[in-house]
């Protein structure tokens, strides 16, 4: 259970509405052994690299960090964020600063 991204990968391509064959195809994994490549990841017996893990993020929109959450507040707070302007990134920073230091 120390590693979260099985399960932030499941829940992001299921979320996405994709197979695990096609997510693998779309990253570029031989058709053949897409399906249980990804399912490797899913279950945990295999941890992607950080490339493969990257294009995963893009292909089902979400941020890199995401995988890396351990709960589920923090892991929708990440999503949310990604999708701010950078001047919204920056004014929500600020106020979460203020909040944290009063």
């Amino acid at each position: 259970k120390d590693n979260p991204i099985p399960e932030r990968l499941k829940a992001a391509r299921k979320k996405a509405n994709i197979t695990q064959k096609d997510l693998g195809v779309k990253i570029g994994m031989e058709e053949s052994s897409a399906s249980g490549r990804m399912n490797h990841y899913e279950k945990g017996r295999h941890v992607p690299d950080i490339g493969t893990l990257t294009r995963m993020a893009e292909e089902l929109d979400v941020p890199l960090s995401y995988f890396f959450c351990k709960d589920e507040v923090t892991a929708e707070l990440a999503c949310l964020i990604d999708k701010l302007s950078d001047e919204d990134k920056k004014s929500l920073l600020d106020k979460l600063s203020a909040k944290a230091n009063s």
